[in-house]
């Protein structure tokens, strides 16, 4: 009797953890606002994906194809170590009269954190603060004029049982192809609904770029997408998005996939 007792004592740590919610994959993909959480300490995740921008304006038509990545490295339960880049690049231009070019090369890496500030509660949001360092280090047709840098802050409502909203408004530092320095502002909002478990879809508007037309202008988007768990770990997702001024490319779309260990 006391060795059954001692052996359902015992249990009771393995049962409860049994009962916990599974711990499923988080991802700042497919849509264009961040996820406030971390992946947790000792945690590892890869997101990484393929992208297709079209773009046609005055004849020319442009096309550019690119393998955003994004590794993240769980610190403590409130931190993560980020390295972001849009990976392998191909340009291709058709100019009536030019004809076509193509460019093949790699693009710059990007180094950050992302700190978990505060979870959800009452009226108050899951919050997280994400800061980047942009480096130079791209193949020369694709690397930035000089380092940049951002900062970034998600926030996250759940709305309902099935509806969440999340806002990201931030800042970002860069160099222009002159090499002059200057600031732009970087906005997103995105509502998301989850169908059951496993499946969600978003809407959302996005603006990675808020600049002076001497700086290239404002970059602007309307996002739809989706993401389906394959496991609680293992995601697959994709979207499209439609630029809303000159400034964007006409059409994009990406598939992704990401895991976590």
């Amino acid at each position: 009797m006391h060795i059954k007792m001692i052996a359902a004592l015992l249990a009771l740590p393995a049962l409860a953890h049994a009962a916990e919610e599974p711990d499923q994959i988080v991802t700042d993909r497919p849509d264009f606002v961040e996820s406030s959480n971390v992946v947790g300490k000792g945690r590892f995740q890869i997101e990484t994906s393929f992208a297709l921008d079209r773009n046609k304006a005055d004849g020319v038509r442009e096309r550019s194809y690119s393998t955003p990545t994004l590794l993240r490295f769980g610190i403590s339960d409130t931190l993560e170590a980020r390295i972001e880049t849009d990976g392998r690049m191909r340009s291709v231009v058709d100019d009536p009269i030019a004809g076509r070019q193509t460019v093949n090369g790699y693009a710059d890496l990007a180094l950050g954190i992302k700190w978990h500030v505060a979870d959800a509660q009452g009226a108050r949001p899951s919050m997280g603060v994400l800061a980047h360092v942009d480096l130079d280090s791209g193949s020369s047709a694709f690397r930035a004029a000089g380092k940049g840098g951002s900062l970034r802050l998600a926030a996250e409502w759940e709305l309902s049982d099935e509806l969440a909203l999340g806002v990201m408004p931030g800042i970002a530092w860069q160099r222009d192809d002159n090499g002059g320095r200057y600031t732009s502002g970087i906005f997103g909002i995105v509502l998301g609904k989850e169908w059951n478990e496993r499946f969600r879809t978003f809407i959302e508007y996005s603006a990675p770029a808020i600049a002076r037309g001497r700086h290239g202008g404002s970059v602007t988007t309307f996002d739809i997408g989706a993401a389906y768990l394959l496991t609680d770990t293992v995601q697959i997702d994709t979207a499209l998005s439609r630029g809303l001024n000159r400034n964007t490319p006409d059409w994009s779309w990406t598939a992704g996939l990401s895991i976590k260990f």
